[in-house]
């Protein structure tokens, strides 16, 4: 047996979390269905404020790391503002 339960949330909330599970091949009712059934079995609630990465932002730093282990797509050091901007008037 099914129950509808009704909750405020933002609309931009709702939103994102409907776009984030469609993503992953859920609905909403079945990501918060799996959170409820997980704060049955734990008895607790998780808050975090961690900051997750996106895969695209991953891929980038990926690149980046690549890059700056075979020294490529980098800039030199700078003692000075003026020298700075002289390199980047000489690109």
């Amino acid at each position: 047996m099914t129950t509808v339960i009704h909750i405020k949330a933002d609309k931009e909330v709702k939103e994102n979390a409907q776009k984030a599970a469609k993503d992953l091949g859920l609905t909403l009712t079945d990501v918060i269905n799996a959170a409820l059934r997980n704060f049955i079995r734990t008895r607790e609630v998780v808050f975090s404020d961690i900051p997750q990465m996106t895969p695209e932002l991953e891929k980038l730093l990926g690149r980046v790391e690549e890059d700056i282990k075979h020294n490529r797509n980098l800039s030199p050091a700078f003692k000075t503002a003026k020298e700075a901007t002289e390199y980047l008037d000489s690109l």
